[in-house]
């Protein structure tokens, strides 16, 4: 299969579905049941190296069991299709039981589908999308980071679809902003409105080069933190650090100027914070609150400012997109 083609086939075959508008939905779409299958072969590789392993997907909803078409016309397709996704899939997975001992690997299936949604409403258009997705084989090493082409032009389609174009910062502007700052493995590297993940996966590249032992994987998995505040671009950065090998990716689904900055401990430092806040959004009286006085601000660029401050270690480090106004 040409990857370069991937996300303009899928996007041409729902656009003959009436339940999605616009680019934004399709991509919201396409990313659901790609985390599945990404998730699935991540699985694999889990279980393959401990046999105790235990899904917290419930077998029927695992990719494995639902999805795969293996061409012996048992394949759900039609009404029967967009029945199971519509009442137990995407149900079940938004309330998989998580307690704060779930581990994050775990936890971020229920995370990603908390917000999620399932517009089509054509279950054989559904099941050509599947089966397109389906025969990317993400087991292969090669084939899991072709698909970082992919996944850049399912982002790049981002900034034409609407408000969501906010959630992406140029691939040359990441790279260069990192190269500037050269993060080491070892250090913390933080983003608090990570978007889709693109300053955190520029960070990955920069600390790849220089994993050399298993020591060195463990501190690269541990290496990076980010907060996304919306669901679409929360959903593409948890895909995107797991096709970065990144297997228990601390990326949370949340607002980073909801907590008081007065409370923040040595312990919520970061060696390195990489950024392109939102600005020129509005935050609510209560949000200012979590800012001493002479830091309340309307504009949430300064508040994101002051979190960076707040949350960097004073040897710490930082690149930052400011608006000219600040």
């Amino acid at each position: 299969m040409s990857i370069n083609n991937f996300v303009k086939t899928i996007q041409n075959i729902m656009r003959g579905d009436s339940g999605i508008n616009g680019d934004a939905q399709r991509i919201e779409q396409m990313t659901s049941f790609l985390f599945l299958k990404i998730y699935d072969a991540k699985e694999e590789d889990w279980e393959f190296h401990d046999e105790n392993y235990q899904s917290i997907i419930p077998e029927e909803l695992r990719w494995r069991n639902w999805a795969v078409d293996k061409k012996d016309g048992r394949a759900m397709t039609g009404q029967e299709l967009l029945d199971f996704v519509n009442i137990k899939l995407f149900p079940q997975l938004k309330k998989l039981p998580v307690t704060e001992h779930t581990p994050i690997k775990k936890s971020i299936v229920r995370a990603v589908f908390e917000d999620s949604n399932q517009y089509m409403k054509d279950g054989i258009l559904l099941r050509q999308v599947i089966n397109h997705i389906d025969g990317i084989a993400f087991d292969e090493y090669k084939e899991r980071h072709a698909f970082g082409e992919v996944y850049e032009t399912i982002l790049k389609s981002l900034q034409s679809a609407g408000n969501a174009g906010e959630f992406y910062t140029p691939r040359a502007v990441t790279d260069f902003m990192v190269q500037m700052i050269a993060p080491q493995l070892g250090e913390s590297i933080a983003d608090f409105a990570c978007g889709t993940g693109g300053f955190l996966t520029s960070a990955l590249h920069q600390l790849e080069k220089q994993v050399n032992t298993v020591e060195d994987r463990n501190r690269y998995n541990q290496s990076i933190f980010g907060i996304e505040k919306k669901p679409l671009p929360y959903l593409l950065c948890i895909t995107n650090m797991l096709l970065h090998d990144i297997e228990s990716p601390r990326i949370y689904h949340g607002n980073s100027l909801e907590r008081n900055v007065r409370e923040y401990r040595d312990n919520d430092l970061f060696d390195v914070v990489l950024m392109n806040p939102p600005y020129g959004g509005k935050e609510s009286d209560s949000v200012k609150m979590n800012f001493p006085a002479d830091l309340r601000s309307s504009e949430t660029a300064d508040l994101f400012m002051s979190v960076i401050m707040y949350r960097l270690k004073a040897t710490g480090r930082a690149a930052v997109i400011i608006p000219d106004g600040f």
